[in-house]
Order: structure tokens, then sequence, then C-alpha cells
């Protein structure tokens, strides 16, 4: 909380401009294309983490897929992580966020920008047809990004279990997947600290479908798993 009273009084020049112009956007997406929309939550983002003293440290950013169409799927560590991978992307892409955000202000303009679809884990019909909806988009080409573990780890830098349902939408679009290691992002908001910090964002080599199309999706999901891991312990985020 004292990081997020930090952005705010640090661009408060800017503040009312960025969030009306914010809110207009999230009423009004259809006006604008996914670039526009998206240039304007990274220039938020910048100046939201210019102001919170926090450096992205972006790796792999050419592991991407050039091609539109691809999912991504990063480790779990709380409000914060999809601020940081949105700096760290050139690319626009959408999430599929839990219903338990969908109202926070601020991310809930974000997301409405992103044209993000909201899951209820509780309602599996529901659930399943934002799996539908999700695989249609990627294969219309638009980006996701998807937690697998469903809910923030708290355990700082050691990814939970990776569900193997998180990985249907990937199956049936026959899509790139893109794991991606999050470093340190829990830190962000979840503690107490207002130092400088960076948060490492790692853009790891995809897995085309002909790499895991006759894997099940609970194997998918441990692979995955396994590589954020590595590249967690790799670059010090082990502790």
């Amino acid at each position: 909380m004292k990081r997020i009273i930090m952005m705010v009084l640090r661009n408060l020049l800017v503040v009312p401009y960025g969030w009306i112009k914010l809110c207009w956007y999230a009423s009004h997406v259809d006006r604008y294309t996914e670039e526009e929309r998206y240039k304007l939550l990274k220039y938020i983002d910048a100046r939201a983490n210019k102001g919170g003293n926090i450096v992205i440290d972006a790796h792999g950013v050419e592991n991407i897929p050039k091609e539109n169409g691809f999912i991504f799927y990063p480790n779990h560590q709380g409000l914060y992580d999809v601020l940081a991978i949105l700096d760290a992307c050139p690319v626009p892409f959408s999430v599929v966020a839990k219903k338990e955000v969908g109202d926070i202000p601020f991310l809930k303009q974000v997301f409405a920008c992103m044209k993000a679809f909201i899951i209820d884990r509780e309602d599996i019909k529901q659930s399943m047809q934002v799996i539908i909806n999700v695989t249609k988009e990627v294969k219309a080409g638009r980006n996701y990004l998807i937690f697998a573990e469903g809910t923030r780890s708290k355990q700082g830098n050691h990814p939970q279990e990776f569900k193997g349902g998180s990985f249907k939408a990937a199956m049936k679009a026959r899509c790139p997947i893109v794991p991606v290691a999050l470093i340190d992002s829990y830190k962000s908001f979840d503690t107490g600290s207002i130092s400088k910090l960076t948060v490492q964002v790692h853009f790891l080599k995809p897995m085309p479908y002909e790499e895991y199309k006759d894997m099940k999706s609970v194997e998918i999901a441990e692979e995955v798993r396994r590589r954020i891991e590595h590249a967690i312990q790799e670059n010090g985020g082990w502790d």
C-alpha cells in the first residue's frame, strides 16, 4: 500500500489526466484500436513504475512469438504481476483475471481496456465458456495471459502447482505457450517497503503446439512450471 501511495504522490500532476483518460478508454473500448489502448496502458504503467521506484529488468523479449495468437503463462506472485509484464512486453495482450480482482479500482479499468475475461472459478459453466472464448480469440490472432496457479503464491518466488485446466485454451487453439518467470514481483505491493526495487521478467522460449500436442494438460502444466522454476533458480530468485 505504501508504494501505491508513493506512485500516486509522485505523479500527482498527471494522475487526474491519466485517470480520466483511462476511464474514458475503459468505457469506450470499441472506439480505439488494441494498439491505441495498449499504448495508453504502457504510458500509465511506466509513470507508475517510475513514481513507485520500480525498475523492470526484462529478458528474453526476443522469445515472444513474431506472429500474434499465443498465450503467456507466468508464475503468479500478486496484483503487480500483470503490470510488470505489461511494462516488459512490446506487443498487446489481454488477460484472464479471477472475479476477486475484477472490481478493484484501476485494475478494473485496465482489464476493461484490455478486453479481459473475468473468470468465476466457482462457476464451472462460466469457466468453460471463458476457455471457449479465449480459444476463439487466440485463433483470431489475439494474445492472452493466464495464471496457471489460479491464485498467487504465498511463498514469494516459489511457484505453486500449475493447474492442467489452465492449458485447455492453448491446447484447443493449438497456439504457442510462452512461459514467463517473474522474480520479486510480490515485493512491489505485498511488502511495506518503498525502497528501490528491481522486478525481473523472463520470457522463456515458447513451446509450439508440435512440442506439446501429445502431452496431457497436467504434463504440460508441470513442464511449464519446471521451466519457470529453473529460470528463477538460475537468476537468483530462489531464497
